[in-house]
């Protein structure tokens, strides 16, 4: 039986989450928070084995909590759950160590698949964040630092800070991102986002985050 705790500041949301796991086989919500603090509480006491965390909390915010629950949980995978289809979100819940990031525009099917492969140690990612089947076409190779500038570009971090985090100046990061979009066919840093989403690199991305760690 999957143990899982639900995390969402919405009563109505954690209830039609309950009603569709009520009806899936090998799946408990054992128990549910709709804060940070009775998060962790809920989390220390009953030991699931996921966490399902809405990524917006009211005041708090899911990403903050993630690396708090699993410090207080080790071994607990947690999945990230938002209406926001950002990379940089995305690339960031992978970093402080989600399991998956799932948007709330999956068909519940979709969801209980991905939970379940989650549980098994697999890094996940809902549908509508993976490439188009149209855009797979256009394949484009990164190198491993390649990436890694886009990785930092991608986060919300300032420049200064991600040019640091590489060892190189500010004018270098700027010539990086330059030959990045004109390699990928990006004008602006939302085509840069929304490229590196309908190719495929997201994923790419994720695992070099996973592998860092």
């Amino acid at each position: 039986m999957l143990r899982i705790l639900l995390i969402d500041d919405h009563a109505i949301v954690r209830a039609g989450f309950k009603s569709l796991i009520a009806g899936t086989e090998g799946f408990e919500v054992v128990a549910e928070a709709g804060n940070a603090a009775s998060a962790l509480e809920m989390a220390r006491r009953h030991q699931p084995a996921l966490a399902v965390l809405d990524l917006s909390l009211g005041a708090d915010s899911g990403l903050s909590l993630l690396p708090r629950l699993r410090a207080a949980v080790p071994g607990m995978r947690v999945v990230l759950l938002s209406m926001h289809e950002d990379p940089s979100l995305v690339l960031r819940a992978i970093e402080e160590g989600a399991q998956g990031y799932v948007t709330k525009a999956v068909a519940a099917e979709e969801l209980i698949a991905l939970l379940r492969r989650a549980a098994t140690g697999e890094i996940v990612f809902s549908s509508d964040l993976l490439p188009n089947t149209v855009q797979t076409s256009h394949t484009v190779r990164l190198t491993p630092r390649e990436r890694e500038t886009l990785r930092g570009l991608l986060s919300d971090r300032p420049p200064k800070a991600v040019a640091a985090d590489l060892g190189i100046s500010d004018k270098t990061l700027y010539r990086h991102r330059a030959n990045l979009m004109e390699k990928l066919g990006a004008r602006t840093h939302g085509d840069l986002a929304r490229i590196v989403r309908e190719r495929g690199l997201l994923m790419e991305l994720g695992a070099d985050s996973v592998a860092a760690q």
